[in-house]
């Protein structure tokens, strides 16, 4: 007699595998040409949510246990810490203080606009990204909370990066130090302006087109400049830590350190610069085109020195 088989096959591994690998290719496809896939993405991601957070219920557990057991002794030494870092802070935050109001008096000396304070939302971290080349993490706010496509993310120490996709309830982050990222940046000490692109390491950014007779230093501060209108300008982004100049070269190599704790940081701030009015682009659309017109005049002109005034 012959025996029927316990598991029933199917057809070879090797045509399951091509299809496998075909049905693949097709989403992938599918999903760089279209745009359709993002609100399939999102849709996914609010069946992932539940998962993601059962995933991080040990961590919590982890850290309710650890503080429930925590002797005395380190709770003392703890409100010790935080005891003489809310006296720094609060030295700090008089200093602050006295510099805001020397700031505002010299705006209204200059006739300035008043800076709007950012309005911002916390957000914690789900999961990183395990692929070794993309620096993406996952954070537990979505447009549900008010999260969008482009808004920049910071921690308590620098500028982390910007949100590239929402769902419900989670968003994707591109961190600075992802290779595809970019942003325009200024020198703290002098206002030169470059562009940061990452460099695929946590720990280190590139500075693109620097010349070699830029004034860049090792140890200098850079900030985001504002340009483009995505970050808002001010934010620590990365310190110059090489300066590397080549006579051959027309660019010198300049390389950073991201200021954000890219590797450690569990807590974020989401910012929400507020929009630009029309009335105010539409001002300084004009306002640039009269001085471009202006300098026209002038390398047109040179020896007419009213020709500046003329140009209203």
């Amino acid at each position: 007699m012959l025996i029927k088989p316990l598991f029933s096959h199917g057809p070879l591994p090797g045509y399951r595998l091509f299809f496998c690998v075909l049905f693949a290719s097709a989403l992938m496809f599918v999903d760089q040409r279209f745009t359709r896939m993002e609100n399939v993405r999102a849709q996914m991601s609010m069946v992932v949510a539940p998962i993601q957070w059962v995933v991080g219920v040990p961590s919590r557990v982890l850290d309710w246990g650890s503080l429930a057991l925590s002797d005395q002794q380190a709770l003392v030494d703890e409100n010790r810490r935080l005891r003489e870092q809310i006296l720094t802070l609060s030295h700090r935050g008089q200093q602050m203080a006295n510099l805001t109001k020397e700031n505002a008096e010299l705006r209204r000396l200059l006739d300035a606009a008043r800076q709007r304070d950012i309005p911002f939302m916390s957000a914690e971290l789900l999961s990183l990204d395990n692929d070794p080349f993309s620096h993406q993490m996952v954070v537990d706010r979505g447009h549900r909370h008010g999260a969008y496509v482009g808004q920049p993310v910071i921690d308590a120490t620098g500028l982390v990066g910007q949100v590239t996709a929402v769902s419900a309830y989670s968003s994707r982050v591109l961190l600075l130090a992802d290779a595809s990222h970019a942003l325009p940046v200024q020198v703290n000490r002098n206002g030169l302006r470059f562009i940061v692109q990452g460099a695929g390491r946590y720990g280190r950014v590139n500075v693109l087109h620097v010349p070699n007779t830029a004034d860049i230093r090792v140890g200098d501060l850079l900030t985001s400049s504002g340009l483009a209108g995505r970050f808002p300008p001010g934010y620590p982004v990365a310190r110059v830590n090489k300066v590397a100049h080549d006579p051959g070269q027309p660019f010198a190599q300049v390389t950073a350190e991201p200021m954000a704790q890219l590797k450690r940081s569990r807590h974020f701030l989401l910012l929400s610069p507020p929009p630009v009015p029309e009335e105010q682009v539409w001002y300084d659309t004009l306002r640039v085109s009269i001085e471009a017109l202006r300098s026209a005049h002038q390398v047109a002109n040179p020896d007419d020195a009213s020709a500046s005034q003329e140009v209203p």
